[in-house]
C-alpha cells in the first residue's frame, strides 16, 4: 500500500483523554493503511521525502477520524427510514470515518424469528465487510435481542463473525426477562448495548435506570434519551452506582447530554462517556450528528475542544477494542484534518468549537488514504489541505 506523508499540522487531537493533544509533533507518517510514525519534520525528512504522496494541512488541525458510536445502517449504503441513497459517504464528509451498528432495526419487513434474526445479523456483518461506502468501515450486523435466542445461538453468530447485540426491540413481556439472556450473551463474546429512555419510532421498551442496572449491558445505548431521557435520577444511578459506558447521542435530550457529561467530568469518569449519533431515525440522516455533539460539548458543557473530540474517538475504541480512533504508532490510518470556517471569529478549529461554530473539514483519510479534499457539508475551511506527489 501506498505511503502518506501529513505535514505541516498546526494542532494535533490525540484522541487519549489523559493526554487528548499531542504538542511536539507536526508530521504524520502513514504506511500500510496505519500511523508508522509520530514527530517533526526535521526528524522524518527522510520519510516525508520517500513518501508516494504528501498531504499539506497548512498549519491546520489533524485528528483522528470520529467513530459514530451508534448508527443504523441497514444492508449497503440505503436507509429506507428516510428513503436516502449515499448517506454513508455523506457521514464520511462529517468526518466519521467508521460508524458501529446499534442493530439493524430499519429493514423493511425485518425478521422477528430465531433463525430470520440470526441470519439477519450475519449477513449485515458479511456486507459490510464487503463494501467501504465513501472510505467507511461500518461495523455491523448488531443482533437485536429476541426471547428465542440460545446461548447455542449466541455461540453460532459469534463463529460467524457477529460481536455486537442490542437489547431493546425484541418482544419480551417483561424487560427483566432478558437478564439471564444478555449474561450469557456476555459469556459468549458479544458486546451487549441496551435502549435507554422513552419509546422510540422504531418500536423500542421504555427503559429506566432500575431495570438497565439489573439487565448490565456493557454500554448504556443513549443515556440522554433516544429521543426521550430518563429522570435526572435515573442518569445519576447509572453513572454512580455501575462502571458502564455511558452513551451520549444527537438524537437525543441536549441539555441530559450535558448535565451527564458534566457530572461525568466532575466525577472523574469521563473515560466511561461515548458519543453516537442514533442516526439516520425519526431526525433524518445527520452527516454532521457525531461532529455537531462535540462542538456542542466543547461550546456548552464545556469541554476542551480536544477532549470533546476524544469521547467520540479514542473513548469509543477503548469500549468496542477497536484500532482506530487514536493518533499513536500501530494505530489505523483514519485522520481528519479541521480548521476554523471562513467568516467566523476563530483562527483554529479548537477556538471555533469553543464558540460553537462548525469547523470546515479540508481532508479526510481512512486505511491510510486521502477519501476527500473539502468536505461538501461543512463550512470552508480558513487554511485548505494539498495533496501532492511525493517526493521519491
Amino acid at each position: 500500500m501506498a505511503t502518506l506523508a501529513v505535514t505541516r499540522v498546526g494542532t494535533l487531537f490525540s484522541g487519549v483523554l489523559e493526554a487528548p493533544q499531542i504538542d511536539d509533533a507536526d508530521t504524520l507518517i502513514c504506511r500500510d493503511g496505519m500511523i508508522a510514525a509520530i514527530g517533526t519534520a526535521a526528524e522524518l525528512t527522510a520519510e516525508i521525502a520517500g513518501a508516494d504522496q504528501v498531504l499539506d494541512v497548512d498549519g491546520a488541525t489533524v485528528a483522528p477520524g470520529l467513530i459514530d458510536s451508534h448508527g443504523h445502517p441497514t444492508l449497503g449504503d440505503y436507509t429506507p427510514r428516510q428513503k436516502a441513497v449515499d448517506f454513508l459517504d455523506s457521514y464520511v464528509h462529517g468526518g466519521v470515518t467508521r460508524m458501529i451498528s446499534a442493530g439493524e432495526v430499519h429493514v423493511p419487513g425485518r425478521p422477528r424469528d430465531r433463525e430470520g434474526v440470526k441470519a439477519l445479523a450475519v449477513t449485515a456483518r458479511a456486507v459490510f465487510e464487503n463494501i467501504r461506502p465513501g472510505g467507511m468501515r461500518v461495523h455491523g450486523g448488531n443482533v437485536l435481542l429476541e426471547p428465542a435466542l440460545t446461548e447455542e445461538d449466541f455461540r453460532h453468530l459469534v463463529r460467524c463473525g457477529v460481536w455486537l447485540a442490542k437489547f431493546g426491540f425484541g418482544a419480551y413481556a417483561d424487560p427483566l426477562d432478558a437478564v439471564d439472556q444478555i449474561r450469557i450473551a456476555k459469556s459468549c463474546g458479544l458486546l451487549v448495548m441496551c435502549h435507554a429512555g422513552g419509546v422510540s419510532a422504531a418500536g423500542s421498551a421504555a427503559l429506566r435506570a432500575a431495570e438497565i442496572i439489573k439487565l448490565g449491558p456493557h454500554v448504556c445505548g443513549h443515556a440522554n434519551g433516544g429521543p426521550t431521557a430518563m429522570p435526572d435520577t435515573d442518569v445519576d444511578r447509572l453513572l454512580y452506582d455501575t462502571e458502564m459506558a455511558l452513551q451520549v447521542v444527537q438524537a437525543g435530550n441536549l441539555r441530559s447530554a450535558l448535565r451527564l457529561v458534566r457530572r461525568a467530568e466532575a466525577a472523574a469518569v469521563l473515560h466511561r462517556v461515548v458519543v453516537g449519533s442514533d442516526t439516520p431515525s425519526g431526525f433524518g440522516v445527520m452527516p454532521l450528528a457525531v461532529l455537531k455533539t462535540v462542538v456542542e460539548l466543547s461550546a456548552l458543557a464545556p469541554l476542551e475542544p480536544a477532549v470533546s473530540w476524544a469521547l467520540a474517538t479514542g473513548n469509543v475504541a477503548q469500549v468496542w477494542g477497536l484500532p482506530a480512533g487514536r493518533v499513536r504508532v500501530g494505530a489505523a490510518g483514519d485522520l481528519v484534518v479541521l480548521d476554523a470556517p471562513l467568516g467566523g471569529i476563530a483562527s483554529d478549529a479548537a477556538e471555533a468549537m469553543r464558540n460553537g461554530d462548525m469547523p470546515g473539514i479540508t481532508a479526510i483519510v481512512t486505511d491510510a488514504t486521502v477519501r476527500a479534499l473539502t468536505s461538501r457539508n461543512t463550512p470552508k475551511a480558513r487554511r485548505v489541505a494539498t495533496l501532492a506527489t511525493g517526493g521519491h
